[in-house]
């Protein structure tokens, strides 16, 4: 499995896309930290961008990938391998990959400027986790949706729509159902809902953080009376361990079962 993930890890990291990929992160960290004076700002401006582009990145990259090296992947499977050592050797590379570029485009920026000598060393790093496990969560998910359509269009589609589904569809039908049901009591329904959905927990984890759960309104006093406390962040830990888990223990089954 460790020589399968050295070269897809190496295979991505010669690919001009990750440059391209680290060159915005490291670009934008460093327009983001001349522009603002205070760093609590800069991190919430990146958290907008990460919740919403690398979950995106993670899924067409992890499709993308998975096409293209369909053909190696089945020379590999005619070799005496185990299939979960190939796919996920070929899983790690792709997520691993991706992290790198996350956390030394936004790393750089931060350490020349200074970061690991304030106070705000705590909210970058909680940044930077959570970038890490939406990429790993999303390309997870991304490569159970290629290993299951061998139509590439359809893949694709696929993919795009459940990060549009989980980016905005989720968060519209949300709001619509606390309107609807505003007269009821939502407490346990909120904090249900925000579980079920990585981007919406890592943004109210992160929101926390910087302790502007206000913005939020009724909403940001629940999840602070819950996810606030460190029960409640260990919770929110452990359910996006097994947002992170979860895909890949459905890949290796479905990577077994499946005729290639």
């Amino acid at each position: 499995m460790l020589k399968i993930l050295k070269y897809s890890f190496y295979d991505l990291m010669r690919s001009r896309w990750s440059y391209v990929y680290f060159l915005f992160y490291l670009l934008l960290g460093f327009v983001l930290l001349f522009l603002n004076n205070d760093l609590s700002k800069a991190v919430i401006t990146l958290m907008n961008i990460i919740i919403i582009l690398v979950p995106l990145i993670g899924t067409i990259f992890g499709v993308m990938y998975f096409y293209n090296s369909r053909e190696f992947t089945e020379l590999l499977l005619a070799q005496p391998l185990k299939r979960s050592s190939i796919f996920l050797g070929q899983y790690l590379g792709v997520a691993g990959s991706l992290t790198l570029s996350l956390v030394l485009g936004l790393g750089i920026p931060f350490a020349l400027y200074g970061l690991f000598q304030s106070g705000d060393i705590l909210n970058f790093s909680m940044l930077i986790v959570i970038g890490a496990f939406l990429t790993f969560i999303f390309t997870g998910l991304a490569y159970n949706i290629a290993i299951s359509n061998e139509n590439k269009i359809k893949g694709f589609g696929y993919a795009v729509l459940l990060w549009l589904f989980m980016a905005v569809i989720y968060d519209g039908l949300f709001l619509l159902s606390l309107i609807a049901f505003e007269e009821y009591p939502l407490d346990s329904f909120s904090l249900a809902a925000t579980i079920f959905n990585p981007i919406d927990l890592s943004r109210i984890l992160i929101l926390l953080k910087l302790d502007i759960s206000a913005l939020l309104g009724y909403t940001g006093a629940v999840f602070k009376n819950f996810l606030g406390t460190q029960l409640g962040f260990l919770v929110s830990a452990a359910v996006l361990v097994i947002w992170t888990v979860l895909p890949v223990w459905t890949l290796i089954r479905k990577a077994k079962r499946k005729d290639f």
